[in-house]
């Protein structure tokens, strides 16, 4: 065995040679799979939809917020790897009783880089991170600048829920250099009345969690006339990992279709 730090400090006794891995969060599988051969993964959530060859029913343990704790033992994983943020404590503070788990906390694209390191060394694959964080340095080059443009991030509806200060969302828009209007912390619900006197330059509507449409912009509209208001899709904004490298195309694309509106 061998002792490992997750990100929140803790010391995790990990197997020299981790075969059978139980993944919670779909950014992370997302890039296991990436850096794995498929059949180490052996669990995953429902939500672990990339990449797309790989979605399997029978790989599922559940929800990240609500995993089936029987479904796991059976799978009798080496290492099951969660979010602080994604999962629900209890359940996880139970799984670690039984098996090595080991949590990541991201908050920032920073964070990234320091995930995509410590996991390497725990899965002993650590040239997949020296191949990784070069790509991710070059295409931050390219994400675009929005001039601190005003922006609201809605990532769900009845009631509305924004991207507020302190949630990894943030700090990617930081990175565009677009200015988070909505000053709470963590993810705030927003009155219609609200989200209006925030008087934003542009709202953002995330594909995910809520699917929000084309009928959402014309509702949003009318209470905010002098916004720019586009669909976009969540992946590159909120996952990290192999979906990040994308956010340069995605981010190009949304400052097109703005420079094309005024």
């Amino acid at each position: 065995m061998r002792e490992c730090l997750d990100m929140l400090g803790r010391s995790v006794r990990v197997p020299l040679e981790v075969r059978r891995i139980v993944s919670l969060v779909p950014s992370q599988t997302d890039l296991l799979y990436d850096w794995l051969p498929a059949e180490r993964i052996v669990g995953q959530t429902l939500f672990c939809i990339h990449p797309e060859r790989q979605w399997a029913i029978d790989k599922s343990v559940g929800g990240t917020k609500k995993v089936h704790l029987d479904r796991i033992r059976d799978l009798k994983p080496d290492l099951i790897i969660a979010n602080k943020e994604e999962n629900d404590k209890e359940q996880i503070e139970t799984l670690a009783q039984e098996f090595p788990v080991w949590i990541s906390d991201i908050n920032s694209v920073a964070d990234c880089a320091t995930f995509a390191t410590l996991i390497a060394d725990v899965l002993q694959i650590p040239q997949k991170a020296q191949d990784f964080l070069p790509k991710l340095h070059e295409t931050k080059k390219e994400w675009p600048d929005f001039e601190g443009a005003s922006c609201v991030y809605l990532i769900w509806k009845d009631p509305y829920m924004a991207a507020g200060h302190q949630t990894y969302i943030h700090d990617v828009l930081s990175h565009l250099n677009l200015k988070n209007a909505v000053e709470e912390e963590r993810y705030p619900l927003l009155e219609i009345e609200s989200l209006a006197a925030l008087k934003p330059d542009i709202i953002l509507l995330s594909s995910e969690p809520y699917p929000f449409k084309e009928s959402h912009i014309a509702e949003l509209q009318e209470v905010c006339p002098a916004a720019w208001i586009c669909l976009v899709d969540g992946e590159p904004f909120s996952w990290y990992g192999p979906k990040l490298l994308e956010l340069a195309a995605t981010a190009q694309a949304l400052k097109q279709e703005l420079d094309g509106a005024a």
